[in-house]
């Protein structure tokens, strides 16, 4: 997941105004009829969520603000667990672990040797990570009605198409890989010692290629996913291409949730519930440490054809950066930059952390990254909904 960028709270003061107001139960907007209890929705897949008047989710014996931030959470890990499968079908590591990685049928043995190209064990980073979504997802679902309160389940918006490409299972998804326009903006801004988005600053994209129009990260049919032994990559270029679109969409994933998680503890009420999102949030963490590294290894490309646009499109030697700070490859770990205020000086930390919005702006990202595309009006009323609960959630009311 990563972080658009909405309004930013530049002073301290203002931060500190937003998190001390105090939100009303009777007054908490609510606009769509959600599941209750551990059953999760009962709706039949894409029925429209209709307006109800009284239909808050119960929190159980938790602070209503905790379980607003850990519902939104929930919803998150599972889109992740969603797209990470899509990912591990075709070019993880194909074992088995029941249930977390259920249905593989082989992989694709193009992507996967496409996708190792930029490090020999993507396959088996690719697995770990799925497996630790899944992880996430359940766990978060498992801590909610533990407590008596509403879980969430995005099982009647699996609508959307697999790839037809070897290895992809014939399933309903949520999440859309193959319409993707990736903003690779956390590249430059992981790199910066001079710029913080909590600050108002704007960064520009790495792969400018990647982050307009539309690109598919996985190969949607056979086609786009072929050996060719004649190839410097041991694949065709259009392979490669999709693969190296791959490599940087994984990190984009990823920095979001290491944003998220610690905005969002910021907001929480309980030491527990602090303890899941401080703890969930390390991995997220490493996570992204483990695909910028790789992002940086993706073979220069001349002239491929894009599957999805049908242009001609080159893919940068990122080795020519070297000594250019903004995207010099081997500085994977967080530059120093401004933090709080610039009277403090730089300081090495994960950017952003500014709480007012997180959950919207992630949720905004997400979107902008063509994630849901081909998703219906209800399934953005719902996730909009946890959003906004999750947003509202203030420490101590």
């Amino acid at each position: 997941m990563t972080q658009a960028t909405l309004p930013p709270a530049t002073a301290t003061s203002e931060i500190r105004e937003n998190n001390e107001q105090s939100t009303s139960a009777g007054v908490r907007r609510r606009r769509f009829l959600k599941s209750a209890g551990a059953a999760g929705f009962a709706l039949a897949a894409g029925a429209l969520l209709k307006p109800s008047s009284a239909a808050e989710e119960s929190s159980g014996t938790l602070h209503p603000g905790d379980a607003a931030i850990l519902r939104f959470l929930a919803a998150a890990e599972v889109i992740e667990s969603d797209l990470w499968q899509q990912y591990a079908e075709l070019g993880g590591l194909q074992t088995n672990e029941p249930p977390l990685l259920t249905g593989l049928i082989g992989g694709n043995a193009a992507y996967t040797k496409a996708l190792s190209n930029l490090d020999g064990d993507m396959d088996t980073y690719i697995h770990d990570n799925t497996e630790d979504e899944f992880s996430h997802a359940a766990f978060i679902n498992a801590y909610l009605k533990s407590k008596g309160a509403d879980t969430v389940s995005l099982d009647p918006y699996r609508r959307l198409p697999s790839s037809q490409a070897t290895g992809a299972r014939q399933v309903g998804r949520i999440t859309n890989l193959m319409e993707l326009t990736v903003d690779t903006s956390w590249y430059t801004r992981y790199r910066s010692r001079t710029k913080n988005p909590d600050l108002g600053d704007s960064f520009a994209n790495a792969i400018t290629v990647l982050g307009t129009k539309r690109h598919t990260a996985i190969p949607r049919n056979n086609s786009e996913a072929e050996l060719d032994s004649s190839s410097p990559n041991g694949v065709t270029d259009v392979t490669q291409f999709i693969a190296n679109t791959a490599g940087f969409h994984f990190a984009f994933i990823e920095q979001g949730g290491t944003s998220l998680y610690a905005q969002l503890a910021q907001r929480v009420t309980s030491v527990e519930v602090l303890r899941i999102l401080l703890s969930i949030g390390g991995t997220e963490i490493a996570h992204f440490q483990t695909w910028h590294d790789k992002a940086g290894n993706a073979p220069a490309l001349k002239g491929v054809t894009d599957p999805v646009t049908g242009d001609k499109v080159d893919f940068p030697d990122l080795t020519t950066f070297a000594g250019n700070e903004d995207l010099q490859t081997n500085l994977i770990m967080p530059e120093p930059t401004v933090f709080l205020n610039k009277k403090f000086g730089v300081c090495s930390i994960i950017r952003p952390t500014e709480t007012r919005n997180a959950a919207r702006a992630a949720l905004k990202s997400l979107t902008d990254d063509g994630l849901f595309r081909g998703q219906d009006r209800d399934f953005f009323a719902y996730l909009n909904d946890l959003a906004e609960d999750a947003d509202e959630a203030r420490r101590g009311y």
